[in-house]
C-alpha cells in the first residue's frame, strides 16, 4: 500500500504527465504543484524514477482492469473487446501509456506481483498460452495508439511473458 503523501505525489505526477507530458515530471515542477520544496520531496520518494515507477504502477493496472472488464461483458469476441478497450484507454492516457510502454519498465520498482497482475488478463484470454499471449500483446502495442514514434526503449511484458 502506497502512504497518503506518496499516493498525492503519484496523483499529481499523473495529472501532470496528462497535461504538460513527460517533461513535466521533475521533482521541482511536482512539488510547484503541491507547494511544497523539491528537497522535501525527497523525504518521500528518493528519485524522479520513483516517480515514473508510480506512473507507471497505475497505468498498468488500469490497463490490465480495464481489458478484464471489457473482456468480463463481452459474449461474443472477447479479446477484441479487451483489446478495443485497452486501445481506448490508451487513447485518453497517451503520455502514460508511452511512458509506460516506449521506455524502460521500471521494474525493480514495481510492486511485487503488479506485472503478473497486470499480464493476467491477456494471458487468460489466450487461455493461458502464453505464446499467444506474447502475440497478442505484442500486436496490441505495435498498433500504438498514443501516436508516439518510438517502439520500446526496453523491454516490456512481452519479452518478459
Amino acid at each position: 500500500m502506497v502512504k497518503p503523501y506518496v499516493q498525492s505525489i503519484a496523483d499529481v505526477a499523473w495529472d501532470l504527465l496528462q497535461a504538460e507530458g513527460a517533461d513535466a515530471l521533475s521533482m521541482r515542477r511536482i512539488a510547484e504543484e503541491l507547494g511544497v520544496s523539491a528537497p522535501s520531496l525527497y523525504k518521500h520518494v528518493d528519485s524522479r524514477d520513483a516517480i515514473v515507477a508510480l506512473v507507471q504502477a497505475r497505468a498498468l493496472t488500469e490497463g490490465a482492469d480495464v481489458m478484464r472488464r471489457a473482456s468480463a461483458r463481452a459474449s461474443e469476441r472477447p479479446r477484441l473487446a479487451a483489446a478495443l478497450a485497452y486501445r481506448r484507454w490508451a487513447l485518453r492516457h497517451p503520455a502514460q501509456y508511452r511512458v509506460t510502454n516506449d521506455g524502460p519498465l521500471l521494474r525493480d520498482r514495481l510492486p511485487e506481483g503488479l506485472e503478473d497482475r497486470a499480464v493476467e488478463p491477456v494471458l487468460m484470454l489466450a487461455g493461458g498460452d502464453r505464446d499467444q499471449a506474447r502475440v497478442d500483446w505484442a500486436t496490441a502495442r505495435s498498433s500504438n495508439p498514443s501516436g508516439s514514434r518510438s517502439r520500446s526503449n526496453g523491454p516490456s511484458l512481452v519479452t518478459r511473458y
